[in-house]
């Protein structure tokens, strides 16, 4: 059997089709806090939070209402993003003018006590979500046997990933979206509702994060812990693209998740820290992210 530096290559190659699945999630979810942050300017520290809200939400769809997995993929995001819509008009529209730091510690409290209200209602053991009949079973790639939902998640997450992409840099909306950010008094001169496209703006990151829990909930267990065991990764995958770069988030989140499986292969004591050594290495080398630009 053909070997690479002494592991199998059927074994390396599902490993990293596994971690090409982790790397979904971490692009997904990092997309969501590049478009809030390079639109708006906020470092959303509640990202993790509403991602497990979203996974609650479908749990709590399906447990309540009967509604399954491919309705809670509509339902669960804009019920999430309505949340983040109420926090945008409450809190966050009061610190645009200040410092990155307000934003950060607003939205560091307001996920510490989302987490909080989580916890003391349904505690920390979490809840099972069953994989959709539709995508139950497997693939055979005569190697290893792939879950069909995996490769349901690779493929609809790049889809939307990239999609988002094709919206903010290639189309009216998303010059708009540009043109506010940047200059939104002058925007705001040409008829364009500034405070609107703000806060649909901050409702869409929102409802990205709510759609990979939605995506995360059959995968792992539906926790309030969820999002506090993933944010941290998935802001040093944002650091690494370059913070407020769309397609950095989207680039560097696949790619970090292949980069991680193979740390798991020949170095899986490095396989938790892999993601934060490159992050130190690209802020030497290159502070701005590998896809964002210089101050």
């Amino acid at each position: 059997m053909t070997e690479i530096f002494g592991i199998p290559l059927l074994a390396l190659a599902g490993q990293l089709l596994l971690g090409l699945v982790n790397g979904s999630f971490y692009a997904l979810l990092s997309l969501g806090l590049a478009v809030i942050f390079g639109m708006l300017n906020i470092i959303n520290f509640a990202h993790g939070a509403f991602y497990m809200m979203g996974a609650f939400a479908a749990w709590m769809l399906l447990d309540n209402f009967g509604i399954g997995y491919f309705g809670a993929l509509v339902l669960a995001p804009i019920l999430v993003g309505s949340v983040g819509v109420v926090v945008e008009r409450l809190l966050l529209k009061r610190l645009y003018r200040l410092d990155h730091l307000y934003g950060l510690l607003l939205t560091f409290g307001l996920a510490l006590i989302l987490e909080g209200l989580f916890r003391n209602q349904f505690g920390v053991s979490g809840e099972t979500y069953d994989v959709p009949e539709v995508l139950e079973g497997a693939l055979n790639l005569g190697f290893m046997a792939l879950p069909k939902y995996r490769v349901w998640v690779v493929g609809f997450s790049t889809l939307v990933c990239f999609s988002t992409w094709l919206i903010i840099e290639k189309t009216r909306l998303g010059a708009y979206l540009r043109a506010a950010t940047e200059n939104p008094q002058l925007t705001q001169a040409f008829g364009v509702n500034v405070p609107l496209m703000v806060m649909m703006t901050y409702g869409f990151g929102v409802g990205l994060a709510a759609l990979a829990g939605v995506m995360a909930a059959p995968i792992f267990q539906v926790s309030p812990l969820m999002g506090s065991n993933l944010i941290i990764v998935v802001f040093a995958v944002v650091v690494i693209g370059g913070m407020g770069s769309i397609l950095g988030a989207i680039v560097s989140g696949l790619a970090l998740g292949v980069v991680e499986g193979l740390a798991k292969v020949y170095y899986p004591e490095a396989s938790a820290t892999v993601v934060f050594v490159i992050m130190a290495i690209v802020l030497i080398l290159r502070p701005a992210g590998l896809f964002g630009r210089e101050a």
